[in-house]
């Protein structure tokens, strides 16, 4: 975790002016952030490395004992916390939707999707009454909080249902798929409006705000929702004296340039934040559909945004696998303190480590061990003549063989290697020439049925396991056989060459 530069906007909230300060940044997780919710006292993140990471808010953003949780056995896509903040949802590509004590971090419960679908999104209703996750079949499943039995599993769209939520009221939920459909339900799954096409290309998130109005026997409610087509919107949802439901476009906000992956609203529904592809974040007047301001901090796209109940944060998490929490709030003129140091600095890497870390002698990895603080530790690596080829293979399971006592110095070591690898494979090294499985860079890529490419010594003992599905799809492999990608490799050991 590393505290950011000290950085201030302002905007204009109706008639106060307001300043944003960097408050943290977070660099725990070691594959990009996908999701981020705040409850009144945690900060929770998802990431691409099948991890959650629980933060207390109140403790100057230190991570909660149980963190991370790792249950899941892919990338968590999605995370929310109860009303009340005691539980936490997640859902990942390998189809189950886990549910968490999120003062504990105890796993309550394992809600697996019927045909084990990946899931994209979760919610829980305003009341915990219900979970509701999106699949890639297209379909919406829904479960008791209570008995955790599973209510419905219905089709919703002919594409991935990327995007859903619950009404402010609890009796109605919205999905938003990849084929850029919008639609309203009841909580039977009876369609109650849609909105076809209203993001090109695919809707990525959609989000109610906490309030509605209600006028004599009429309620109406703001959604928002964004998409592919670097679009935020605002929707006015409505019922008439007969009943009837009604989806209204209020405003199309385009403040970004690229595609907008991410939305939420400030609980009293005032502001409305999102990210994008272009790396920036955006603070909208929900009700004006004003610009208030521009946040950059981030270095790849913005995947995901949250806003805390209390209203004066908001979490940013990307694709470079950081989040920044930001603080709103203070009139103009008074002096904005600087952000609070936090407790474990970032640290640059050696000189020697611009070589992949395959590559390093056993000299670097004692140097390395050196300037990580794990003196203790050079005798046992020399004796056992590890080099940058052994380190990036050492795991937990691996890492006792060395015969390291100390359980405290173990831990220290993996999470030194971890972080390690991650800096390695920043987004200096195209994504595409990094293992799905592992995320390490490939030596002898393959395809495999589903399309994708494997390192070869990744996917052969995926296949060889229990898993005879696809690591990105969770869809049956129709074969096992593996093509070498040698167009591939010889990209690889021309980028290796020129770096």
């Amino acid at each position: 975790m590393r505290a950011g530069s000290k950085q201030c906007h302002t905007f204009e909230a109706g008639l106060l002016s307001v300043m944003v300060s960097l408050l943290h940044t977070l660099r725990d997780h070691t594959d990009e952030v996908r999701c981020c919710a705040f409850s009144p006292s945690l900060l929770a993140t998802g990431s691409g490395d099948k991890s959650l990471r629980v933060y207390s808010t109140d403790a100057g953003f230190t991570e909660r004992p149980f963190s991370p949780l790792t249950a899941h056995a892919y990338g968590v896509h999605c995370c929310c916390f109860s009303s009340c903040g005691g539980f936490l949802l997640s859902c990942s590509t390998d189809g189950l939707a886990l549910l968490w004590n999120s003062g504990s971090g105890e796993l309550l419960a394992t809600l697996e999707h019927p045909s084990r679908s990946p899931l994209r999104v979760c919610a829980l209703s305003p009341d915990s009454s219900r979970l509701l996750a999106g699949a890639c079949d297209g379909t919406a499943a829904q479960w008791d909080f209570r008995s955790r039995k599973l209510l419905s599993c219905r089709v919703v769209s002919e594409a991935s249902v990327v995007a859903c939520c619950f009404s402010p009221c609890g009796q109605m939920f919205v999905s938003g798929c990849t084929n850029g459909d919008l639609k309203l339900w009841d909580l039977q799954a009876s369609l109650l409006d849609a909105q076809k096409d209203a993001h090109d290309l695919g809707v990525t998130c959609c989000t109610f705000a906490s309030q509605f109005l209600i006028e004599g026997s009429s309620l109406e409610f703001r959604l928002a929702s964004c998409g592919q087509d670097s679009c935020v919107k605002i929707w006015m949802v409505s019922q008439d004296e007969r009943a009837a439901w009604t989806v209204k476009l209020l405003h199309s906000l385009g403040a970004q340039s690229a595609p907008v992956l991410s939305c939420a609203f400030s609980p009293d529904g005032g502001l409305l934040v999102s990210g994008s592809v272009d790396k920036s974040v955006t603070i909208y007047d929900a009700k004006l559909g004003s610009l208030l301001h521009t946040l950059k901090q981030h270095d790849r796209y913005v995947t995901a945004v949250a806003v805390s109940p209390h209203q004066d944060m908001i979490a940013t998490g990307s694709m470079d696998r950081s989040v920044n929490v930001w603080r709103i709030g203070g009139e103009l003129g008074q002096t904005e303190a600087e952000p609070q140091q936090a407790s474990c600095q970032g640290r640059k890497l050696p000189v020697h480590s611009r070589l992949l870390l395959t590559d390093w002698t056993e000299g670097d990895v004692q140097k390395w061990l050196c300037e990580e603080g794990l003196e203790k530790l050079v005798d046992v690596f020399k004796a056992n003549n590890i080099d940058g080829e052994e380190l990036s293979r050492l795991s937990k399971d691996t890492v006792t063989e060395l015969g390291i006592e100390s359980v405290g110095l173990r831990g220290r070591l993996m999470r030194r290697i971890n972080a390690l690898k991650a800096e390695q494979n920043d987004s200096e090294v195209p994504d595409h020439f990094l293992c799905p499985i592992t995320r390490e860079l490939m030596k002898d890529p393959v395809i495999a049925a589903d399309g994708f490419s494997y390192e070869r010594e990744s996917i052969e003992s995926w296949i060889q396991g229990k898993n005879k599905t696809s690591p990105m799809t969770n869809l049956p492999l129709q074969t096992t056989l593996l093509t070498p990608n040698r167009s591939l490799k010889m990209a690889i050991t021309h980028w290796k060459s020129d770096h």
